[in-house]
């Protein structure tokens, strides 16, 4: 040991570490060979791979192979990592090549190293605890690595389903709010048939409830994972009692159910369920970017555009331009849906890429996996809180464009027909009158019996008065 450095070898030569430095040689070398997103490992990742080296000693030391005194020291050094006392010993880049043994061997050297120092000995000596033979024990990159990955997109989903919860409420009590506000329906961009706000956010509300409830089927598989498998799913190196009993010590540790594959071959070469949440959360992002898209042009203006809804004023929305207030919220929503779709394809390709009993790319897949779920609880969480609680209706105004648009003309086919209440909204449009107006100076029909026709159609009276009238007038043609 000199100048503040150890000497440390591996198989493929001996490199200098930092003295003090919990992470050994391996690290060291996949620090220098992988300088790629300039980022650390997931958080929770790393404390979800401790997570299994705490399960492997404990089941190791239950079947004879661990002896307690290196399994306890073991216990301890994984209790601390998951406390984060360790976060700045993971040096490795979470974009490496070698299908994540860097990672996996970044783990095994600080655990190890910080159970040789419990134990007497010095960093660097891994004479008490062995990286390899007793922090690796009956395990393998090929599946600690995945059941972590595993584990990690299962952490990170809940806080998403939970902020799409709170979303997908707000919608439905903005529906509420907005049952009786009268508006025109659009379709292509154009004027179509009325409906009203409460409509709109309706179908907001269950068009986040159906993405929430696919992402959570899609997540089932995560439970699945192959740990046991080693190297390539024959269990190479692990011991019986091992492959009965890890899957269950691990559930009990993480606290959510792990089940080991009835397949461990499959499970360790084919990365399919990964591809299926990616799917799931792309469908999903893709859904609030058109979502946010609405609300844009709903709001837009406020003088010259919609401006059927206020979005709540964040922040100023020029450096030049005085008072403009911008759509901020909804437009990093698409933002981030750009982003998932982005890392979708990246993922469909790693899980495509891998060869015969492994994929390789496991590293980039859960990268892009698990900034896709942060992404989008932080883009669905501010949606929620700093847009949607605060939009309020411009109700009057909704009714004036309902009222003036010819779209209305579409609730006079059933008295008039298609083809005179087209005639009648081309002479509206082209003489800059309403529908209304037309027909009562056409004479088609008398006032009392236009608002009936209107009304039975949705236009110019609230939802629940437009069903009642139509359920009494079903129950008068039954009599």
């Amino acid at each position: 040991m000199t100048d503040g450095m150890r000497m440390e070898a591996d198989s493929i030569g001996t490199m200098e570490v930092p003295a003090g430095a919990y992470y050994g040689v391996q690290a060291q070398r996949a620090q220098q060979n992988f300088r790629i997103t300039g980022h650390s490992m997931n958080p929770a990742f790393i404390r979800n791979l401790a997570l299994i080296k705490k399960a492997a000693a404990i089941v190791n030391c239950d079947a004879g192979l661990l002896p307690a005194k290196k399994k306890n020291a073991i216990v301890k050094a994984c209790d601390e990592v998951m406390a984060g006392k360790f976060d700045r010993e993971f040096i490795v880049d979470p974009v490496q090549g070698g299908a994540g043994t860097s990672a996996n061997m970044n783990m095994n050297e600080v655990i190890a190293n910080r159970a040789n120092e419990l134990l007497g000995g010095a960093r660097g000596a891994y004479d008490r605890v062995h990286s390899n033979d007793h922090v690796n024990m009956a395990q393998s990159t090929n599946d600690t690595i995945p059941t972590a990955g595993k584990m990690t997109v299962l952490t990170l989903m809940r806080p998403l389903v939970t902020e799409l919860g709170l979303l997908e409420r707000a919608l439905f009590t903005k529906a509420m709010a907005f049952a009786d506000v009268k508006k025109m329906g659009r379709t292509q961009l154009q004027d179509a048939v009325p409906m009203t706000l409460g409509d709109t956010f309706h179908a907001y509300g269950v068009m986040v409830r159906r993405c929430r409830k696919r992402i959570e089927r899609t997540c089932d598989e995560m439970h699945t994972v192959n740990i046991g498998a080693t190297a390539i799913g024959s269990g190479i190196n692990a011991s019986e009692w091992y492959e009965d009993h890890i899957a269950e010590e691990l559930t009990e540790l993480f606290g959510q159910p792990l089940h080991q594959a009835d397949d461990l071959f499959d499970a360790t070469e084919n990365l399919d369920g990964f591809v299926a949440v990616s799917g799931a959360l792309k469908a999903c992002a893709m859904s609030l970017s058109k979502m946010s898209n609405d609300f844009r042009l709903l709001s837009s203006g406020p003088r010259c555009g919609l401006h059927e809804i206020n979005l709540p004023a964040m922040q100023n929305g020029s450096s030049i331009m005085p008072g403009k207030v911008n759509p901020v919220i909804p437009e990093v929503m698409t933002q981030a849906a750009f982003l998932v779709a982005g890392h979708d394809t990246t993922i469909m390709m790693a899980a495509e890429s891998g060869q015969m009993e492994l994929n390789a790319f496991e590293p980039v897949c859960f990268y892009c996996l698990f900034e896709s779920i942060t992404a989008m609880t932080g883009a669905v969480k501010t949606l929620t809180e700093n847009c949607v609680y605060g939009i309020t209706a411009n109700a009057d105004h909704c009714l004036e464009l309902e009222e003036a648009s010819t779209g209305i003309a579409t609730a006079l086919c059933p008295g008039l027909g298609y083809k005179k209440s087209a005639e009648i909204a081309k002479k509206a449009l082209k003489e800059g009158k309403t529908v209304r107006q037309v027909v009562l100076e056409e004479d088609l029909m008398d006032e009392e019996d236009l608002d009936r026709l209107f009304a039975e159609n949705g236009v110019g009276g609230t939802a629940a008065e437009v069903h009642t009238m139509k359920k009494k007038d079903a129950a008068q043609k039954i009599a």
